[in-house]
């Protein structure tokens, strides 16, 4: 028998709670409840590895959602999560990528969007383990300038500093690597990276390239590899300096 993918929801509110869980485990999820962050953390360390995605609200007692995401990224960095909030400002939005959100939606939802979004996140990591998080155009291990990225591990260098990529981080930062020095709009960044037009702003795309700026600049204020395109987006450069350094590739 197939293995239903199993999705945290992490929601105080019982009536959406149950809510969630019914449609989830129509959809052939297994749907697991908890309605504050220590229960979620608690979960995530008693069941290593089984948590497939995680619908998370942000107004949760004793301890907010913002920093429940950042302590799942800190033991998943892979994990799909998207939040599902009242909250509407574009403030709460900024902070929730900051934090390592994968979506956000705003509540009151529709069922079928939300539905149609937890299944493309669930599709997407799927697909990017099977082509071993990588491209043919886009080795495991990519280098330039003083920054080294494996996409075996997620894992980002930059002058002894190591860091972790979330899903959706890595996915845009191998795109862009797939797409060097060409300007690339936001709306065909949402289309080919995020692959789901419904309700994903061009904001989204913004917020995970300052967060990107954060693992490869030297001045993230400054930078001189993923250049914004003023009223179109961005190009990512690999060779700033224009010596021929700006790309090695291992294997």
């Amino acid at each position: 028998m197939a293995v239903r993918p199993q999705l945290l929801i992490v929601e105080d509110e019982e009536a959406i709670a149950k809510g969630l869980k019914f449609n989830f485990e129509l959809e052939g999820y297994e749907a697991i409840v908890v309605g504050d962050g220590p229960s979620a953390l608690r979960h995530f360390a008693e069941h290593p590895g089984q948590v497939d995605a995680v619908v998370l609200d942000l107004m949760l007692p004793g301890m907010s959602g913002y920093e429940i995401c950042r302590a799942i990224r800190d033991v998943d960095p892979r994990v799909p999560i998207l939040v599902l909030s009242a909250r509407t400002l574009s403030e709460d939005k900024a902070h929730a990528f900051d934090c390592g959100t994968d979506q956000y939606m705003t509540k009151p939802f529709a069922l079928p969007e939300l539905l149609s979004r937890v299944r493309n996140l669930l599709d997407r990591k799927r697909r990017f383990a099977a082509a071993g998080e990588t491209t043919p155009d886009v080795p495991d291990v990519v280098c330039f300038g003083e920054v080294e990225v494996d996409f075996r591990t997620f894992q980002i260098r930059h002058r002894g500093e190591v860091d972790t990529l979330t899903t959706m981080e890595a996915q845009l930062l191998r795109y862009f690597i797939q797409h060097a020095n060409r300007v690339l709009s936001r709306s065909q960044l949402l289309r080919d990276v995020w692959e789901q037009d419904a309700n994903i702003t061009t904001r989204s795309v913004d917020n995970f390239v300052l967060r990107l700026r954060k693992y490869i600049e030297t001045d993230p204020a400054n930078p001189r590899y993923l250049l914004s395109v003023r009223g179109t987006g961005y190009r990512f450069v690999l060779d700033p300096e224009g010596d021929g350094q700006g790309l090695a590739r291992t294997d």
